[in-house]
């Protein structure tokens, strides 16, 4: 049976499974798979255009140690694998469809006791098991919260959104604000640091693809440096938004 990360995108230790888009490349797996972490891989939703239609952080959301709210589009075929692993499942209350803001119902960011998300749009369900944990939401406009953020500590993130820095920082938490770009997103003009990258330990940040490309690059490893974090880039290829690498269990 699993040991549940109990405040999501915060792992304490090493972690020893992460949820993961179902079509990251093999250089990834094998990356993963060669510091003994698990992957559970999304599905398919097809209501959803190309790019995003099997990105994590849009089709489910870690609410607390085993709670997992799963979108109705994907749930029956996600379910038996969280299933596996002894997590507690919601069927979330709100259907995806295509475009924004339909599409952004469970991309709600947890750093913390906080949660962050355009909360014209956030999923009932979602809303619920806040209420029943006594976890505080905190409306801001970007609806695509969890993609747009890095989450590196309880009280620091990392985002090119100025935004969303601006509620963050009002909630006490240092941001390290980047230039938007240098990150892939296909179909778009690019990606999110959020969505390309996620904590593997306490003090270790994995990267999608190689942060050297990025034009802040030198900022983000000194930030995270100050932070006591380490980066472990997952593959040679240029850094991808995969709608980010989530860690669920130890």
């Amino acid at each position: 049976m699993s040991i549940f990360i109990e405040k999501p995108n915060l792992p304490i230790k090493k972690v020893k499974t992460v949820l993961i888009d179902y079509r990251v490349d093999s250089d990834i797996l094998s990356s993963l798979e060669e510091m003994g972490i698990d992957t559970i891989k999304t599905v398919c939703c097809n209501e959803l255009y190309d790019a995003i239609k099997g990105h994590p952080d849009i089709l489910i959301h870690h609410v607390i140690g085993e709670n997992i709210v799963i979108a109705p589009n994907v749930y029956e075929k996600l379910a038996p694998r969280f299933i596996k692993k002894g997590f507690a499942l919601t069927k979330g209350a709100t259907w995806l469809h295509r475009n924004y803001p339909f599409n952004i119902a469970y991309n709600v960011l947890r750093i913390g006791n906080l949660a962050f998300h355009n909360t014209k749009y956030t999923d009932s369900e979602i809303l619920k098991l806040y209420e029943k944990y006594n976890i505080k939401l905190i409306h801001m406009n970007q609806g695509y919260a969890k993609c747009s953020v890095c989450v590196v500590s309880e009280n620091s993130a990392i985002t090119h959104d100025r935004g969303v820095a601006k509620v963050l920082e009002n909630n006490g938490i240092e941001v390290l604000i980047i230039e938007p770009g240098d990150i892939v997103l296909e179909q778009l003009n690019y990606g999110f640091i959020g969505g390309s990258t996620g904590l593997l330990s306490k003090d270790t940040m994995a990267f999608s693809g190689e942060i050297y490309q990025m034009k802040d690059y030198e900022k983000i490893l000194e930030f995270l440096d100050s932070k006591g974090v380490n980066i472990k880039i997952l593959s040679k290829k240029k850094i991808m938004d995969i709608g980010s690498i989530i860690p669920i269990s130890y």
